[in-house]
């Protein structure tokens, strides 16, 4: 096998992992419903204070989003880093835990195996 013909079956793994699955695709549209709602939060509503709106979007993308910010923070960048460093943090965040949720959905499928889970006898 070519090397290129196993990088296209490890990216097809992955894209199947990230977006191929019901667990992966709940997670990234609660995440795009969020996302469409702190960006009409900000744009189309006038606050007295500031809105908390965004940090619903922080707590989907956690923990990850917090592990780029700590390295950031780590690399010398100050706090979060400039905008396009918390907005790129953000995406790949999502991108990794709807993978990871691919992954262990996976898992479970397989671990099953069609054994019932509570068996005659028992």
């Amino acid at each position: 096998m070519s090397h290129r013909m196993i990088d296209k079956q490890r990216l097809g793994t992955l894209a199947r992992l990230t977006f191929g699955n019901t667990a992966s695709r709940i997670y990234l549209g609660l995440v795009l419903a969020v996302t469409v709602f702190v960006a009409v939060d900000t744009l189309f509503v006038t606050h007295e204070d500031a809105s908390f709106a965004g940090v619903w979007l922080f707590l989907l993308a956690a923990p990850t989003v917090f592990a780029f910010f700590l390295g950031s923070s780590m690399a010398g960048a100050g706090t979060a880093g400039p905008a396009w460093f918390v907005y790129l943090a953000l995406v790949v965040s999502v991108l990794v835990q709807a993978c990871a949720l691919g992954w262990f959905s996976r898992l479970v499928r397989r671990a099953g195996g069609g054994h019932p889970a509570h068996p005659q006898g028992a």
